[in-house]
């Protein structure tokens, strides 16, 4: 028989001859979600970590991550020049990496909440009308108050950054509240989940705005929802706030100047000039005055505006390929397009508005300058936008018309519509954005192709970024034909962590270079930053 204090001496002999691999670490929020620029932050990273500290990786330039030498805090240092907007934060060791979680630059001074600042009678009070608010909805049934003193003409923008941008589990709302508790506006789904308020100031006083939420995913529960991951950021000002860009897009090779709608804009911010940063396929426009940033999406052909004459009778005529920005003024109308087709040619047409935060919901249609209909697409679930493929049955002229589907028009009933020559191409998924390889077992890892337009070309893989001692095939199968690849990665040591990318390279496709995208929940979009991991 063992003997208790023997177990306990075989049990260390074995751990010392055969240690225990700690997990990589896990973030589930960073709090606050953000900071401005030109500033350094203490943020809480709530999550699992093995090893403190880390190693950070932030995936764009002006934002310094230091781990601080109590576990779970960081110190944000954010460069003054650093672009406003949203960035990926990344805690990595010798076991792996977490999930790129996001983290926003701001322009504006930031506070955090406080509480108690439930009862509207005891809000907390704010000595500036520009500011951002970190706060967190931390139990069932929180409501956070804020108490500004606004004047008569000014107009104040309110808008609560929680789902979309940080992934916060909560579906907010927001009011404008007079100081007697009377409900002057309420909004609760400007931009998805995440409401935002334009309130024109009647007269000089003390205004409250107030924040609530329900959970973003429905339950049987009918309260206010709160808890520690209920965190957001409140924008509050009476200063410049950027809405959108007008175009939406612009041309690469001809950028030039966009101009800005929004609320609280002097002239000098109605109209700015689109740099052209390297390959990117979009870039951010911002200013220091403003509160708020836009995107504006850089084509590699013409780019152009809607026509102010648009009608059935006088259709502004296009050439393909190109993108064009509209505008659905007014409930009922509709904005005509006319463009020339040879017989047999394929054509690709996708409008964009509900996935770009618009309430514009887009029906697209094809007819002969007579009226009669070719082809149709509408979006096919909500917050999804239409893609028509049409080939052309006769030479000849063509109408495309673009309407909401419910009959609505007004200023943000904005599309972004690319009309292009269908051409074989392909794109390419991952299901993770995080890979682990022990030396001595190979990893497998499917890629998925998603083949469009006649694309039956073969696809060669590579990872870009991979150290000395790791290597990369492509397991053999019919490769004009599959819809998955799978690429074999192995290493002969360790350890390293690092940023990697999954190139295809289409053959007998002129070489069309497709880089591999990961669907990540924690940012609620894809990248094609990858990390890899050869673990001890």
């Amino acid at each position: 028989m063992i003997t208790r204090p023997t177990f306990a001496v075989l049990v260390y002999a074995v751990l010392a001859v055969c240690p225990i691999h700690a997990a990589p670490p896990t973030v589930n929020y960073f709090f606050p979600g953000g900071g401005q620029r030109g500033t350094t932050v203490t943020v809480t990273a709530d999550g699992t970590f093995g090893h403190w500290p880390p190693r950070v990786w932030v995936d764009r330039e002006g934002i310094a991550v230091e781990p601080a030498k109590e576990s779970g805090k960081l110190l944000v240092t954010i460069a003054a020049d650093a672009v406003p907007g949203a960035c990926g934060i990344r805690l990595y060791d010798g076991e792996g990496a977490s999930s790129a979680r996001p983290f926003v630059v701001g322009t504006l001074p930031e506070v955090m909440e406080r509480e108690p600042n439930d009862d509207f009678k005891k809000p907390q009070v704010l000595d500036t009308t520009s500011v951002v608010v970190n706060g967190r909805l931390g139990k069932v049934g929180d409501v956070d108050t804020f108490a500004m003193a606004l004047k008569k003409g000014q107009t104040l923008v309110a808008s609560l950054e929680a789902n979309r941008t940080l992934r916060s589990p909560l579906d907010g709302h927001l009011q404008v509240v007079s100081p007697d508790g009377f409900v002057l506006e309420h909004n609760d789904d400007f931009h998805g989940l995440d409401p935002q308020i334009v309130f024109p100031v009647p007269g000089d006083g003390t205004y409250l705005v107030r924040t609530f939420a329900f959970p973003s995913v429905p339950d049987s529960s009918i309260r206010f929802a709160g808890g520690d991951k209920f965190i957001y950021r409140l924008t509050l000002t009476t200063g410049a706030f950027f809405d959108y860009s007008y175009p939406l897009a612009v041309a690469r090779g001809a950028p030039g100047n966009v101009d800005l709608v929004g609320w609280n804009l002097p002239t000098a911010l109605r109209t700015l000039p689109v740099p052209v940063p390297g390959e990117a396929e979009q870039v951010t426009l911002f200013h220091t005055q403003s509160a708020s940033v836009v995107r504006v999406r850089l084509e590699p052909h013409a780019a152009i505006v809607k026509a102010p004459a648009n009608s059935r009778h006088h259709p502004q005529k296009i050439e393909l390929p190109v993108t064009i920005t509209g505008r659905i003024e007014r409930p009922g109308d509709v904005n005509y397009y006319q463009f020339h087709g040879d017989k047999g040619q394929k054509l690709a047409f996708r409008a964009e508005a509900q996935t770009l935060g618009f309430p514009l919901d887009p029906v697209l249609q094809i007819t002969d300058l007579e009226g009669k209909q070719l082809a149709k697409a509408q979006a096919g679930a909500l917050g999804k936008d239409p893609v028509l493929d049409f080939t052309v049955p006769q030479d000849g002229p063509f109408l495309l018309t673009v309407r909401d589907l419910h009959g609505t028009g007004g200023g943000r009933h904005v599309y972004r519509l690319q009309a292009v020559l269908a051409k074989p191409d392909f794109g390419l998924r991952l299901a993770t954005d995080r890979f682990v390889i022990v030396p001595g077992k190979p990893l497998d890892v499917s890629v998925t192709i998603d083949r469009v337009h006649g694309f039956n070309s073969e696809i060669e893989l590579d990872v870009e970024g991979v150290p000395e001692g790791v290597s990369v095939t492509t397991l053999p199968t019919d490769n004009k034909k599959t819809k998955t690849l799978t690429l074999r990665l192995s290493a002969d040591r360790a350890p390293y962590s690092g940023a990697v990318r999954v190139v295809g390279i289409g053959k007998g496709a002129d070489g069309m270079t497709r880089i591999a995208q990961a669907a990540v929940a924690e940012l609620g979009t894809a990248t094609q930053n990858l990390w890899l991991t050869v673990a001890k």
